[in-house]
């Protein structure tokens, strides 16, 4: 297949790497330092100590008639709406969306085209050191690569999407409601976030009691606010977090931020992405508030 991935971020580069791991032909937009970087020494990443480098093409703008099977859109929330504008200048059909958001999907079609958005998130994370990317996928149990139509329904498309992932050995797996995955996904990563930035020490908050209980008990109030909209908890493991008490969620909390899947898949994207974790905290809680008039307290 012939990919183009737009945003070379960890989640871009990584995505690319896979993807060409596997014999398609990637493309990776990027530009600024970052391409300067990758024009000189190329997409280098690291497996078990060792460094390899990865066989992606780069560029830095993008023609009419340059025609994709799948654009990866793997760039902030917040810089979105750009890159949508842009993209609908493009004949390529298919715009795969690894952004998180509560915006309307029928918004972002009137910037790309109608029909052409396929709403998705990664499971992945890492980051860059000195120059080499280090990143992994999420195990499947946890966050494989999530994606669905808007309509929910089942198409040719995500069936071949489908197919891509599963030869670049990505795990996936296909929802109804995109938008209720991301509002759940949201009430889980804004309270993580949210102990990072509190704490004292972000690196181990795992040693803070009182933001690991306030962490638990925020997760708590999400998911039953969530349920109690009529919100149908997606995967339904989210549902652990109605179910579980404060006391058992915040044992399990501090379990998870303390380990190295913390690390990688917790702690480097929050501190790395404040800006637009805290626009995504506002996003979640005016959500809330415009649904039942709820006002975090705490």
């Amino acid at each position: 297949m012939r990919l183009l991935i737009y945003g070379a971020g960890v989640i871009g580069c990584f995505y690319a790497t896979l993807f060409s791991k596997s014999g398609n032909e990637v493309s990776l937009y990027a530009r600024g330092k970052r391409l300067e970087a990758f024009k000189e020494n190329g997409l280098l990443y690291e497996i078990n100590d060792k460094t390899f480098r990865a066989k992606v093409n780069f560029i830095d703008s993008l023609e009419k008639n340059d025609k994709y099977d799948f654009i990866f859109l793997t760039v902030k929330e917040n810089q979105a709406h750009t890159a949508l504008k842009e993209l609908r200048l493009n004949v390529s059909p298919n715009i795969i969306t690894m952004v998180n958001t509560l915006e309307p999907y029928s918004n972002w079609e009137e910037l790309c085209g109608k029909g052409r958005i396929i709403p998705a998130f990664p499971g992945a994370g890492g980051s860059f050191d000195n120059g080499i990317l280090k990143a992994a996928l999420t195990p499947r149990i946890i966050q494989p690569t999530t994606f669905s139509e808007i309509d929910g329904s089942k198409t040719a498309r995500l069936s071949s999407l489908a197919e891509l992932l599963k030869k670049s050995r990505i795990p996936y797996q296909i929802v109804k409601d995109m938008q209720a995955w991301q509002l759940c996904h949201l009430a889980m990563v804004v309270p993580i976030a949210d102990a990072y930035y509190e704490a004292q020490n972000p690196k181990e908050v795992w040693r803070e009691n009182e933001i690991m209980v306030k962490t638990a008990r925020r997760m708590k109030r999400n998911f039953n606010l969530l349920h109690n909209f009529g919100t149908k908890l997606s995967p339904r493991k989210m549902n652990i977090f109605r179910y579980f008490p404060v006391l058992i969620l915040k044992i399990g909390l501090t379990i998870i931020f303390k380990s190295n899947f913390g690390n990688i898949f917790m702690y480097q994207h929050s501190i790395n992405a404040p800006d637009e974790m805290r626009c995504l905290h506002a996003q979640f809680y005016q959500y809330l508030k415009d649904k039942a008039h709820f006002i975090p307290n705490d």
